[in-house]
C-alpha cells in the first residue's frame, strides 16, 4: 500500500510546479487584462491585437469599443479580444 502511494509523489510534484510556474501566472495575467479592459475610458491610447495603434474614442456598448486610428479614420474593436495593452502616455520631448 504504501509502494503505491510512492509512485504517485513525483507526479504530484510536477502538478504543484506546473500550477505555481504556468497555471497561476497566466491566470493572473488574464485577471490583470480583464481589469484593464473593463476600466478604458475616451481618450485612452491602446494597442489593438493586430498591432495598431489608436485612441478610444467611445465605448460603444459593454462588447465594443470604437477606436480612432488615423484622421478620419475609425474602427469598431471587440473590447476584450480587440485590446491588446494600453500604452503609457510619456510626453514627447521638445
Amino acid at each position: 500500500m504504501d509502494a503505491g502511494i510512492g509512485q504517485f509523489i513525483p507526479l504530484i510534484l510536477i502538478f504543484v510546479i506546473f500550477y505555481f510556474f504556468l497555471i497561476r501566472p497566466q491566470q493572473k495575467k488574464v485577471k490583470d487584462h480583464k481589469a484593464m479592459v473593463e476600466a478604458l475610458k475616451r481618450g485612452d491610447k491602446v494597442i489593438t491585437s493586430g498591432g495598431i495603434l489608436g485612441t478610444v474614442e467611445r465605448i460603444i456598448d459593454n462588447e465594443k469599443v470604437e477606436v480612432k486610428i488615423s484622421d478620419n479614420v475609425n474602427v469598431e474593436v471587440v473590447r476584450a479580444t480587440g485590446i491588446q495593452s494600453l500604452v503609457s502616455s510619456i510626453e514627447p520631448k521638445k
